[in-house]
């Protein structure tokens, strides 16, 4: 199968890293992974959600959320419409779960992370790149805590990255676009840590049920995908 872009089944889109990108943010990256772009901070802000209150450990929150124009058709911004859409909900709560699995939120203190995901510009994969550009942004951040004596170790325990494969007229193919999602066959996500392991799948068959043999083919593109994302990261001077 020729992918629209000619890129390879197994190839991940062109990936570019600029951090710093906010100077008021604790850390911030502006990932572009193809012609999606996404603005990652974090923020450090004293206190706990109540039900954390004295327990001398920290907490870590996401809002994931697109600019009006970040698709082909202008949509309407949350705070004229007075309501959250359901999928920037789930993509927060999502970028959120997934990264309290791999921070020790002990260091912290009675402080949390607050990680903002802005969406400049959408095709495809938006959540996938808005875990991966906040894998960056918050080393930056906790490169800044440890200089500036906030913190005492690190508080990442592992990497993580995110990549998304489905399935496009019978043949398993990695980081779908835009224009390969609308038209894919089975769609998933993949949140891996830097070694490998899974943090969470998401995903679901659009027409036919998936065998077991071809999910295994998806994972183990993803697997490939996370190498690859990594692999350019070490490219950039994150920090």
């Amino acid at each position: 199968m020729q992918r629209v872009n000619g890129r390879a089944a197994n190839l991940i889109r062109p990936i570019a890293i600029t951090p710093n990108f906010s100077d008021y943010a604790l850390g911030s990256v502006l990932i572009e992974l193809g012609k999606t772009r996404i603005l990652c901070a974090v923020s450090l802000n004293s206190g706990v959600p109540p039900f954390l209150k004295g327990k001398k450990t920290g907490w870590l929150s996401a809002e994931y959320a697109m600019l009006p124009i970040a698709t082909h058709s202008r949509m309407q911004r949350e705070s004229t419409s007075f309501k959250r859409q359901s999928r920037a909900i789930e993509i927060s709560r999502l970028i959120g779960r997934v990264f309290r699995t791999v921070i020790d939120l002990d260091v912290l203190g009675e402080q949390t992370l607050l990680i903002d995901c802005d969406v400049i510009q959408a095709d495809g994969g938006t959540r996938t790149a808005a875990i991966t550009g906040t894998n960056c942004a918050l080393q930056i951040a906790q490169q800044k805590l440890l200089e500036a004596g906030l913190i005492s170790k690190p508080f990442m325990k592992s990497e993580i990255a995110a990549i998304s494969a489905g399935v496009l007229s019978g043949e398993c193919i990695l980081d779908l676009d835009y224009q390969e999602d609308s038209n894919i066959a089975a769609d998933f996500n993949f949140v891996l840590t830097k070694s490998g392991k899974i943090i969470e799948v998401q995903g679901t068959a659009e027409h036919d049920p998936v065998d077991w043999q071809t999910f295994e083919q998806l994972h183990v593109l993803a697997q490939d995908g996370v190498k690859q994302i990594f692999s350019e990261l070490s490219k950039i001077k994150i920090l």
